[in-house]
């Protein structure tokens, strides 16, 4: 395939904090999204393979619950019902699905990881992504050996190889961390999946602006869906509202939604071209001109976030103490 259409889905969150009953509010959110999906291929078209949901879009985001009591009441199981209903859906429209969620592993399980998964038209889950930086939530860097040991470094850096072209997964504010999305290039990625839930704006914000320069530096397509209003908790619930939207290898905007629930961020994906850009010498080239043994010399040389350095299960505040001890140790 060289060409298809991709839809960066604007939905509402409503977040389980409060919810009489988590995983029905859960089941609740699946069958709006199988429904919406169905609506917006309907309206989009036959050619449309390719949908990215918002972060957090079925459960909303903690606030004072601890790790056990969010794993427990919002996580999901991998292979459980819930992703079981996700690949429904995805099998029963056609298209690939980029769901963003917790889940528990069985090999952690005191933890919960941010997890973006790829399913696939046949309902196969074809990519799983554990987000890396994350403020408040544990990442695979966090247990660093024995995930390594579980799930190797192409677990941690997935691409999968599909019909539709390599796909990668960028969560949220990771888009900001140039080093995430050149890895991934590096590896293959021709499409960058970007489930978040930011604060929108009618400016360009930083991550907007991050979304452009990952798309120019890799030379990668980013399919980026933001949520469409927020529910169920105190915050603002237009904060995270709007600006989903579609990048193309030269960091022009195909298609951007306003505000609301949406299927406005929908366009066409032209594969071919992308893949000759990539192989066009010049300037703008900017893949093949990475010089990768000197950053990683470089980026040896300092003394950042370190590997490995959770044990057990710990509260918020251990995540914000780390982070103040990292930055002390930078600066000196």
């Amino acid at each position: 395939m060289t060409a298809l259409r991709a839809l960066a889905l604007q939905l509402e969150t409503r977040a389980v904090n409060d919810a009489a009953d988590p995983r029905a509010a859960i089941g609740a959110a699946i069958g709006r999204i199988d429904r919406q999906v169905g609506a917006s291929k309907a309206w989009t078209g036959p050619d449309l393979r390719l949908v990215v949901l918002p972060e957090y879009a079925l459960t909303g985001f903690p606030l004072r619950e601890s790790l056990a009591e969010w794993r427990d009441k919002a996580a999901l199981t991998p292979g459980g019902p819930e992703y079981r209903a996700l690949a429904g859906i995805a099998r029963g429209h056609g298209v690939f699905l980029c769901v963003n969620a917790y889940e528990s592993d069985e090999h952690f399980p005191e933890l919960y990881f941010q997890a973006s998964v790829i399913l696939s038209p046949d309902g196969d889950t074809v990519l799983r992504y554990r987000r890396l930086h994350s403020m408040f939530t544990p990442s695979p860097y966090d247990v660093w050996e024995r995930y390594l040991e579980v799930y190797g470094i192409d677990g941690v850096l997935p691409v999968a190889r599909t019909e539709i072209g390599a796909l990668a997964v960028v969560a949220s504010e990771e888009i900001l961390h140039p080093e995430l999305a050149r890895s991934l290039a590096l590896r293959g990625a021709e499409i960058l999946c970007n489930p978040t839930s930011e604060a929108s704006s009618p400016e360009l914000t930083p991550k907007a602006i991050a979304r452009r320069a990952r798309a120019v530096e890799n030379l990668a397509y980013v399919v980026s869906a933001n949520s469409g209003g927020l529910t169920g908790i105190a915050i603002p619930g237009d904060s995270t509202n709007g600006g989903s939207e579609i990048v193309d290898p030269e960091g022009r905007v195909l298609a951007k939604a306003g505000a609301g629930e949406s299927l406005v961020a929908a366009a066409e994906l032209d594969l071919a071209a992308l893949r000759r850009l990539r192989r066009r010498p010049g300037m703008g080239n900017l893949p093949s001109r990475v010089k990768t043994g000197l950053w990683a010399e470089e980026y040896g040389r300092h003394d950042g976030e370190r590997p490995g350095a959770l044990t057990g299960a710990p509260d918020r505040a251990w995540f914000a103490a780390r982070q103040r001890e990292v930055i002390e140790r930078l600066h000196r």
